[in-house]
């Protein structure tokens, strides 16, 4: 079987997307944690509550999944190919989508200033101009664009223009922070595997329309469970049943408020949402055969999470 991976002039993420020439990962059964209580099944793994604010996403060492791969399909990169896909990465134009404060999207930029995140903001798109995050990317020099057009926002364009507008900027990924619009087809059409949210909460539980915001961690409270947390997925024509990239666990504990809970997971989604940006600017998403995309470890290209 072929190589595994594409390095060097040619784009890794790209060419996952355009699904030529590849050969994908098989993998082991994937691990989950429950809400509640730690499900008999044998692919459930029971987590001590005093490591919750040091847990690291699941790392599979190369050793463990070249197990799993068929004679012939090679896994492990050499070191040649390992600099290779660090260095020769071209910067990537960031497009973010808020409704609200856009902490989120503050958090990304800052990374991005810090030389953390191989990408930059070219654009910010929203359905209302005067919310804090367009007003902070206005202060940083950022472009706002108005979507959709509403009798309240009379200048905002049409989804076709949308993608228009979004083409002349370049744009190589689109980050969801805090967005509350159903994200258009055509625009999902335009951007394939190129479209991120962050949801405050594990899905699929407590996702979906009308989820968003407080509503999120009072329903995880009032349901009882015990665990809560971040999640970035990748975004299809509906809310939130995209792929899943990538979870933070955080304890829901016995007298937490929506308000108490949802600063926790707030934090998480901070760092995480930049640790991702930086992974998918350095093309280190890939996919297994079976649609699930995975990320390799910046410190260790032979790992993932």
């Amino acid at each position: 079987m072929g190589t595994l991976f594409k390095v060097g002039s040619n784009s890794l993420f790209s060419s996952v997307q355009k699904h030529q020439d590849q050969t994908f990962l098989r993998f082991p059964t994937s691990i989950s944690v429950s809400f509640s209580s730690v499900s008999k099944s044998h692919n459930w793994v029971p987590l001590k509550p005093q490591n919750f604010d040091y847990l690291q996403p699941f790392v599979v060492s190369s050793k463990r999944v070249s197990a799993c791969l068929n004679s012939g399909e090679r896994l492990a990169m050499s070191s040649d190919e390992k600099q290779s896909l660090k260095n020769d990465v071209r910067k990537k134009n960031l497009a973010v989508f808020v409704s609200g404060g856009g902490s989120n999207f503050r958090a990304v930029h800052q990374a991005i200033r810090n030389g953390d995140v191989n990408g930059q903001f070219v654009v910010l798109v929203t359905n209302k101009h005067d919310c804090g995050g367009a007003r902070y990317a206005r202060e940083n020099g950022i472009p706002v664009i108005i979507y959709p057009n509403t009798k309240n926002e009379p200048e905002g364009l049409s989804s076709n223009d949308l993608v228009a507008a979004l083409s002349t900027y370049k744009v190589d990924f689109i980050l969801l922070a805090g967005y509350l619009k159903l994200i258009p087809s055509e625009l999902i059409r335009a951007y394939p595997n190129s479209i991120l949210n962050i949801h405050p909460s594990l899905l699929p539980a407590f996702g979906g329309k009308g989820y968003y915001g407080t509503k999120v961690h009072k329903a995880v409270i009032a349901s009882g469970a015990r665990y809560s947390g971040p999640t970035i997925h990748f975004v299809d024509e509906n809310y939130d049943t995209g792929r899943i990239l990538a979870q933070r666990i955080v304890p829901v504990l016995v007298n937490d408020t929506a308000e108490e809970l949802a600063a926790r997971v707030l934090r998480q989604e901070h760092k995480m949402y930049a640790e991702v940006a930086a992974a998918v600017c350095e093309e280190r998403v890939i996919w297994r055969e079976d649609g699930v995309p995975i990320i390799r470890s910046k410190s260790d290209l032979n790992h993932f999470s």
